[in-house]
């Protein structure tokens, strides 16, 4: 069942495209039906930049298992470093 629950925010950073690397200022998650993954149901990222079109994208598809390692994992890394390493950025 799909939800069309999406979120999306702003955010900072860079994502390897087709052809090169492109700065990402917009996300958008959300849980649907994948284009490419096999399963019935992913969590989907879109880190986008709208500035520079439609084509200015990075895709994701994850299982919803890998989904949650993957968010746990980032967790796990944030808070191993000290807050003055990532304010330094």
């Amino acid at each position: 069942m799909c939800t069309y629950q999406t979120e999306f925010l702003e955010v900072t950073g860079s994502g390897k495209g087709p052809a090169s690397w492109l700065r990402v200022t917009h996300a958008q998650v959300y849980v649907d039906h994948p284009v490419h993954a096999m399963a019935g149901h992913t969590l989907n990222i879109d880190l986008r930049n709208p500035a520079e079109g439609p084509a200015a994208r990075v895709a994701i598809e994850l299982h919803p298992t890998a989904a949650r390692e993957l968010a746990e994992a980032i967790l796990r890394s944030l808070d191993a470093v000290p807050d003055a390493v990532l304010a330094a950025g």
